[in-house]
């Protein structure tokens, strides 16, 4: 502390607020302190030889504490001895003086500073204060006789204390009560109720002392009773080893000592196992290691430690296999089909993890169950969604009470080969947490340089993971850490298309439904049409969960009818769903929501597929802000800037008349405004949105578009072109716009799709502009009524709702042609 710190004027003393301890008169007492402020304090008072304020905060956890947040009584002490310790926390032995109650807080020194009242002690003792003194020193007596390790000073130093206060707070110090009870006591002045109070608490204290004695004495006589039984049942053994009559427990270990020798484990396992099972045989039952030590034992010996025997591998059937399962996918079983001949040709080299990303309902799953029927063996799921200890992949020390093996140990034994097929499910959904990184651990499981000697805490023993084949999936690759990454091949699928869910539906959700639901083959036939008006008209998904909970309802509808005696076929047509599921859930909102100026349809990537966004620009009369809502991200929010520059950059070439801009704000919003959104894909659809709103020409709308744009005019690709285009499809759309640098990115699309949808490459916008606006109203009618058209066409009848759909979208369209021919 600097020595020219001003000193403290009367009445003023610096003051230590302690966390957990309260220092009455009378009691020396060491304390630690390691506060910036509480340091000074302790070197001012050692420096001047002044008192320092020793007070109770209210809560531990505040650092900086004010004078609400301590208790309004201390204890004055003198600081006889102040050492630092090696790690810079300072240690002070204080000798409490006085009580002394807190006024106001002092600033302007480098510690707390308060003004205080000092609480002198009575001087003359009224004959029940006395007689309450006698009681309490004989009580302190008593208690000090009960208590270990009390030095024999402290009992003299009672013994000689003859004032009544003094002697209350040395029994209070003495007392292990809590701290707001000690407190209590500290701000109890009057010294009669100081007195009762110290005795009450004496008293219980020394009830609980004398009852825990007694209970250590049965305890004692409890263990030498037991001690006497193990002798007793150690010579029962040794008398029943000389008559050829083993009890059960003997037979029970020379079974674990034969499964050992069965397991055929590795040199250093078995040689573990059998130290421990020596270690078994000499401990009782009654130890508290044995139960520990011999499940330990029991999950070695039900590993599968030996080596599996070569199966072959039929490329043919395995082709089989996947074509049965699979609808689609053929670049995804066609590197399966890869990965099962370079295990053919090379079973003990180190084939690549496989790590299969997309939505979810696309059949990740049980793709790897189909490569586990392709290779003949065990197929086992390890699930990591919301897995955040890494003791769930490494286990447990088995010193820990309920300790088990990691996931991938317990996945082993249930499985029973060492060669099985492993999925590690939802990786992209591990997180960390103060019980460690389980993706850290998952390093070791999948790099095959080191899974051959994974380590798991819980057996304390190597064990070879180089024969298991690991699959991963993941619905998200960004959310997996790189290192997990960098040692899996990713393996995309982005979802399927129409075609495709009609023939799975075909294929496998309608028998499987129809099962579940008890209904025997020909009692309930939805029609192609039913089916593909499902598909269509309520559910948008890239995988087939909400599609087989729709043909389930259909199927339950149908077990009803059944049940209720119709011992007839129920046959679903696509004018039944109305009845059956409710009115449609998704319509083709390009056909409604385009069409008038300022309006464009953009396409997105999500988690869970892809999907169409509309970008929805209007003027209104302002100072020239651009507006943004919908719950934009960062990045898109830069984007809409760009976009509206760009559009006042090229207003010439648009014949955009400069005053336009002049006195307006322009409100950019994305609906679905409660949905997080943001990437710069939606850049050209922003632009065009803003040009239409600014040329007054419609958005075609069976158009969407994809593309980043720059401050040049340039677009620039963007990623998930083929989620994109499965989302375009889905929702009607004829004509995507993409960027001319992903043009590779369309071999990815299913030949079907792509002969069902017309495709713009755009360089620049000029390009996007020419493609997507209408020169006329007319025009847009026109487009307009082609998307009303294409979407009739889904579905070969058309019921009454897609009747009122179409009117409503011609009204829009008739109204746009209106507005166009008066502007005329």
């Amino acid at each position: 502390m600097q020595s020219d710190t001003p000193k403290l004027p009367e009445g003023v003393v610096a003051v230590v607020p302690m966390r957990n301890v309260v220092l009455f008169p009378s009691v020396l007492l060491p304390v630690s302190v390691g506060r910036a402020k509480s340091v000074a304090a302790v070197q001012y008072a050692m420096q001047n030889k002044a008192p320092l304020g020793i007070v109770l905060q209210r809560d531990p956890r505040v650092d900086d504490p004010g004078r609400d947040d301590l208790h309004p009584v201390g204890t004055l002490a003198n600081v006889v001895h102040h050492v630092v310790a090696g790690d810079g926390l300072h240690h002070a032995v204080c000798q409490g003086l006085q009580r002394f109650r807190l006024l106001e807080l002092v600033e302007g020194y480098p510690f707390l500073a308060a003004r205080v009242e000092r609480i002198e002690e009575p001087t003359e003792l009224s004959p029940e204060a006395e007689a309450l003194g006698l009681q309490l020193q004989a009580k302190a007596q008593e208690i000090l006789s009960l208590l270990p390790g009390v030095p024999a000073e402290f009992a003299q130093v009672v013994q000689a204390t003859r004032a009544p206060g003094q002697l209350a707070d040395l029994a209070a110090s003495l007392l292990d009560a809590e701290l707001p009870e000690k407190q209590a006591l500290l701000e109890t002045v009057a010294l009669e109720e100081r007195l009762r109070k110290v005795l009450e608490i004496l008293t219980r204290r020394i009830q609980v002392l004398r009852l825990s004695q007694e209970i250590g004495a049965r305890t004692k006589e409890e263990l030498d009773d037991r001690q006497r039984k193990f002798l007793l049942r150690e010579q029962l053994k040794t008398i029943q080893k000389e008559l050829g009559e083993a009890g059960d427990e003997d037979g029970e270990l020379a079974q674990l000592e034969e499964a050992i020798a069965r397991a055929g484990m590795p040199a250093e396992a078995e040689a573990q196992a059998r130290k421990e099972l020596k270690r078994l045989k000499s401990m009782g039952q009654q130890s508290a290691e044995y139960s520990m030590l011999r499940t330990w034992l029991e999950w070695m010996t039900e590993l599968p430690w030996k080596t599996p025997e070569e199966k072959p591998i039929d490329l043919a059937a395995a082709r089989a296999v996947l074509e049965v399962d699979h609808e689609g996918l053929e670049r995804v079983k066609s590197r399966i089909v890869e990965f099962l001949a370079v295990q053919k040709l090379n079973p003990h080299g180190r084939a690549p993890i496989l790590c299969f990303v997309g939505p979810p309902g696309v059949g990740k799953t049980s793709l790897g169950q189909s490569i586990a029927r392709a290779l003949g063996r065990p197929f086992v799921r390890v699930s990591l969604g919301g897995v955040h200890d890494e003791a769930e992949i490494r286990g447990h020390r088995r010193t820990y009470i309920g300790a088990l093996p990691g996931n991938i140990i317990q996945a082993l034994r249930k499985a029973g080969s060492r060669d099985c097929v492993m999925m590690l499910d939802e990786v992209d959904k591990v997180s960390a947490s103060l019980h460690g990184d389980p993706s850290a651990a998952l390093l070791e499981v999948l790099d095959p340089e080191q899974n051959s000697t994974f380590r798991d805490n819980y057996l304390g023993v190597p064990f070879d993971l180089s024969r298991v084949v690991f699959i991963a999936t993941a619905n998200v690759i960004d959310n997996v850490p790189p290192p997990v990454r960098d040692r899996m091949e990713v393996i995309d699928l982005p979802g399927y298309t129409q075609e495709e869910k009609l023939q799975i539906a075909k294929r496998y959700l309608v028998p499987r439904q129809r099962q579940a639901n008890g209904l025997k083959e020909g009692q309930c036939e939805p029609t192609d049409a039913a089916l593909a008006a499902i598909i269509a008209n309520y559910t948008r998904e890239a995988g087939v969960r909400q599609l087989e909970r729709e043909i389930g309802r259909v199927m339950r509808h149908a077990a009803t009818k059944v049940a209720e005696g119709a011992d007839v076929q129920v046959r679903v047509d696509a004018a039944d769903l109305e009845a059956i599921l409710g009115p449609a859930k998704f319509e083709h909102e390009a056909a409604l929501r385009a069409g008038m100026p300022g309006v464009a349809t953009g396409l997105a990537w999500t988690p869970v597929g892809g999907d169409i966004l509309f970008i929805e620009a209007t003027r209104v009369a302002g100072s020239g802000k651009l507006i943004l809502t919908g719950h934009l991200g960062d990045v898109m929010k830069e984007s809409a800037q760009a976009a509206l520059t760009l559009v006042k950059a090229r207003a010439p070439e648009l014949k955009i008349p400069a005053s336009m801009f002049d006195g307006v704000d322009v409100h950019l919003h994305v609906p679905a405004g409660a949905i997080p959104k943001d990437g710069p894909s939606a850049g050209i659809a922003m632009f065009i949105a803003l040009v239409s709103l600014f040329t007054d020409r419609p958005v075609r709308p069976d158009v969407a578009m994809t593309g980043e744009i720059s401050l040049r005019g340039l677009v620039l690709p963007v990623g998930g072109i083929k989620e994109k285009v499965l989302a375009a499809q889905r929702a009607g759309i004829g004509t995507v716009l993409l960027p001319s640098r992903n043009r590779k990115d369309l071999r990815e699309v299913p030949e079907s799709t792509r002969e069902a949808l017309r495709f713009v490459w755009l360089d620049t916008v000029d390009d996007a502009v020419r493609a997507a606006l209408a020169e006329t109203a007319r025009r847009a009618d026109a487009a307009l009524s082609l998307v009303c058209a294409r979407a009739s066409r889904r579905c070969p009848r058309c019921t009454a709702q897609d009747r009122r759909r179409r009117a409503r979208a011609a009204r829009a369209a008739r109204f746009i042609g209106a507005r166009a021919s008066a502007r005329a």
